[in-house]
């Protein structure tokens, strides 16, 4: 059960709240948020369970988190569930996160009932909300409520129309296979605090929420770590196959891939805080355990494979503990990754700094409280910094060699790029003849022990397939050791080969805001580097959604509040990963050398004369023990040794004519190169005039402040009463202008009078703002600034002084007067308005058209 919003809410959808004495006069909390944290701040922040018994059927209830800061937590439940309730408020619906949510339970295949919540709220619309949900969810989503919903649900399946037509309702096995199968969504619609539709949905669920297969090999499926008050570790599971007893031996592999093999010491049934013991838990239950220190959320045991999360933190932040030394700050963190493995916890030896990642501020508040009460220690987190990944062009062989003295193995992967999104997927197309399936099996799971990191920045890599191609062992020398070190290697050798993509991440942003502020968000979004749709009004709103890069995002959430004076909302969700737009620049941040990142090595380890020397990775092919395993298109065309680089591709032409090159050189020599001779072309006497560099970049605006104020008469007359006004006036005119002009705007008012005025420079909106300092006037900042801009971009100067237009052209700026400004900027108003016309042609409400009106009347 999780909640499709970005803030709180505190009831659960199931359960009315309770009074609790936690002060004056009580709080209230609902029955699964327990936590002292939860009651604190009415949200949930641990999934919880409970058991309940509803017209003769068991139902048990894992209430997840809502909030965005907590989605992984959400989302490891997601694997167990036989169906969820998603709720979504009335007031608020269909929220950026709520799309996540959708996202996400469609790629677990996971039936949905849906419950639209706090329908009591003034202004909330059943009709509207329904019609929402069906645009943007799922066109299947059915209102229970509705006197036809029988016969618009026995549409979807002819099982379901069979059964309606013949008996004039629809099986019970029918509708729970439609809702199995994802072909209907129900959706209820009540207030959870007043109890209004509970009863209704409680009763559906024990008549038709469909149960999983259960499958006949022994397995279960981890989601959960935690501990109890006496501090014993839990591992909560649900059973998928057989059963599991106490005392029974569970086995596995842990998230480093050391096997492990462990006994069950308890078997727990929860309802909130409390439990009972029981001795067997059969296929289809959840439960906790005791008695397992090696599993990890997320693990497969027996027939179950393991399950890798979707949702990703994209911050990685830097700790530090004053009262503790940092070997123990390490193990706490450690144990309470555990619980969240998408924690992350690394320490980076040569900087000396503790580094994990967080899903947002909300998290980290908890987590400081959580080292406060657990282990008494004080954190304090630095600068968050945007999270990048590294992916690959094009496919590429990676080899490691690892043979010091009476050790020996060689491991040939192949990296190929995926899909984006698509995340790390390892394979093997070895043959046994030529290593044992149980040397495969151990360097797939070195593959997948292990976060590899890229070349470009050391970020970690992604949506990549990385095969197994060959490989090779020593009857006596090879221990499990030799191939972790050679697949390490291989996989670093192979990232050195490679051209090499930095990605970074983007959010789908979705803007609520008054019509008149629309102009500004637009800009704002453009500003930085995202794209957006065309607007669409809702009532007295408009509505925009678009996508932005993680970094340039920054705090704009407080502008948002700042420029709608609070009427604006902003709600982003992580939409996924793209090319860096500034991977220079990135990389000369982080300035790391792959060469000397001495525990990502790419270099491998060969034998002579009994002992070990070390091979740089790019002369590695030289001395390799085993043929590459990348061959070009034509058989005839294979080199008997392949070359260092020469193979970067399957299959491609550039390859395959490399090599015959080589073959063609070593038979007859090296290969003259002949030079291509143009004809001559014919004299001419006369001479060609010298073209001047076109300027780069964007192009400049300065204008002068206070010329243009008194220049333009109705900022005039606002300034004979208020100065500051018409300053904000111009500011405001200026901001329109620049998102629709798409030029770097400078406004420049002189603080010439004001006593020991430091030069200020401000960015409002989307231009900037400068206030001189004391003594220096506008005319004298603008053309110190205009001959330096000058140098590089097209520069104009707006100004009513002709003393001052004739000296910014000696300058190499273009003038324009204040008449002419006055023309331009008037000339974007009127295509702002010519688009508001469009929307309202095309069909947009009212809101569209009031904000024509007043952009009329502005005009």
């Amino acid at each position: 059960c999780g909640r499709g919003q970005n803030h709180p809410q505190r009831s659960s959808a199931l359960y009315r709240r309770r009074a609790a004495p936690d002060g004056p006069g009580g709080s209230r909390y609902a029955f699964l948020d327990t936590d002292a944290r939860e009651r604190e701040r009415g949200i949930t922040i641990f999934s919880k369970q409970a058991r309940l018994r509803h017209e003769g059927r068991e139902l048990v209830l894992l209430d997840t988190p809502g909030h965005v800061d907590f989605s992984a937590e959400m989302e490891r439940t997601l694997p167990v569930l036989d169906c969820a309730v998603l709720v979504i408020s009335g007031s608020d619906g269909v929220q950026s996160h709520t799309r996540t949510l959708w996202r996400l339970l469609e790629r677990y295949h996971v039936p949905v009932v849906l419950f639209i919540n706090k329908m009591d709220l003034p202004g909330t619309d059943k009709g509207a909300r329904l019609s929402e949900l069906r645009r943007t969810l799922s066109e299947n989503c059915l209102d229970m409520a509705a006197p036809d919903w029988m016969e618009q649900a026995a549409a979807e399946s002819e099982e379901a129309l069979e059964s309606y037509l013949s008996q004039g309702s629809i099986a019970p096995e029918a509708l729970r296979a439609l809702i199995r199968e994802r072909k209907l969504f129900p959706c209820f619609f009540g207030a959870a605090l007043r109890g209004d539709g509970v009863e209704e949905l409680l009763s559906f669920l024990s008549r038709y929420a469909p149960s999983a297969p259960k499958k006949k090999d022994t397995g279960a499926l981890v989601y959960k770590i935690s501990r109890d008050p006496q501090g014993a570790r839990i591992t909560w599971l649900k059973v998928t196959g057989g059963q599991l007893r106490v005392k029974d031996t569970l086995s596995g592999r842990s998230a480093e891939g050391e096997p492990w093999e462990e006994k069950i010491h308890q078997l727990r049934l929860y309802s909130g805080d409390k439990f009972e013991l029981t001795d067997t838990a059969e296929a289809g239950q959840v439960c906790a355990l005791t008695g397992l220190n090696r599993t990890f959320a997320g693990e497969g045991i027996g027939s179950e494979a393991d399950r890798r999360p979707v949702l990703e933190p994209v911050f990685t932040y830097t700790v530090t503990c004053p009262n503790t030394e940092t070997h123990t700050a390490l193990e706490n963190l450690r144990r309470l990754q555990e619980e969240d493995p998408l924690l992350r916890v690394t320490y980076e030896e040569e900087l000396r700094e503790i580094r994990l990642r967080l899903m947002g501020p909300i998290q980290m508040e908890i987590l400081s409280q959580l080292c406060r009460e657990r282990f008494g220690m004080e954190v304090e987190f630095g600068e968050g910094k945007v999270l990048y990944k590294e992916t690959i062009a094009s496919p590429v062989e990676g080899v490691g060699h690892y043979e010091p003295l009476r050790h020996y193995a060689e491991v040939h992967l192949l990296l190929a790029p995926g899909e984006r999104g698509s995340g790390l997927h390892f394979a093997s197309q070895c043959s046994t003849d030529d290593l044992d399936l149980n040397w495969q099996r151990l360097i797939l799971t070195h593959l997948g022990e292990k976060t590899h990191r890229g070349v470009l920045i050391g970020a970690p890599i992604t949506d990549m397939t990385i095969t197994l191609a060959a490989g090779r062992a020593h009857p006596k020398h090879t221990e499990g050791g030799d191939f972790r070190q050679a697949t390490y290697r291989a996989v670093r050798q192979g990232l050195m080969s490679a051209e090499s993509i930095l990605l970074e991440p983007w959010y789908d942003l979705r803007l609520e805001l008054p019509a008149e502020n629309v102009g500004r968000a637009m800009t704002d979004i453009q500003r930085m580097g995202g794209d957006f749709d065309p607007p669409e009004t809702v009532g007295d709103e408009v509505i925009l959604t678009g996508t932005v890069p993680v970094a340039e995002l920054g705090q704009y959430h407080r502008e948002v509040i700042a420029y709608t004076r609070g009427r604006g909302r902003l709600s982003c969700s992580l939409r996924g990963y793209e090319p860096c737009r500034n991977t220079a620049r990135v990389r000369m941040e982080y300035g790391y050398d792959p060469e000397r990142d001495v525990e990502n090595t790419p270099d491998s380890v060969f034998c002579s004369h009994g002992a070990g020397y070390v091979v740089k990775w790019d002369q590695v092919r030289d001395h390799m023990h085993l043929e590459s395993c990348l061959r070009p298109a034509s058989p005839e065309a294979t080199p008997s040794r392949p070359m260092p680089g020469a193979a970067s591709s399957f299959t491609g032409g550039a390859a395959l004519d490399k090599e015959l090159q080589k073959i063609f050189e070593r038979t007859y020599g090296p290969a003259k190169e002949r030079s291509f001779v143009p004809p001559p072309r014919p004299r001419t006497t006369e001479p060609r005039p010298k073209a001047s560099p076109v300027p780069q970049g964007p192009e400049y605006l300065l204008v002068d402040g206070y010329n243009i104020i008194f220049a333009w008469e109705e900022l005039r007359s606002v300034a004979e009463d208020h100065l500051d006004a018409a300053r904000q006036m111009l500011t405001d005119i200026l901001c329109n202008y620049r998102g629709l002009c798409q030029c770097e705007v400078i406004l420049v008012f002189d603080a010439y009078r004001v006593p020991f005025h430091k030069e200020e420079i401000l960015r409002i909106g989307n231009i900037y703002v400068v206030y001189t300092r004391e003594a220096e006037t506008a005319d004298a900042y603008i053309e110190k600034t205009s001959h330096e801009i000058a140098k590089n971009h097209r520069v104009r100067v707006a100004t009513s002084d002709g003393l001052e237009q004739l000296i910014v052209l000696g300058q190499g700026a273009l003038r324009l007067s204040a008449e002419a400004l006055h023309a331009e900027v008037f000339q974007a108003g009127e295509e702002l308005q010519n688009y508001l016309r469009r929307l309202r042609s095309a069909g947009r409400s009212e809101a569209v058209a009031e904000a024509l009106r007043r952009a009329e009347k502005e005009q």
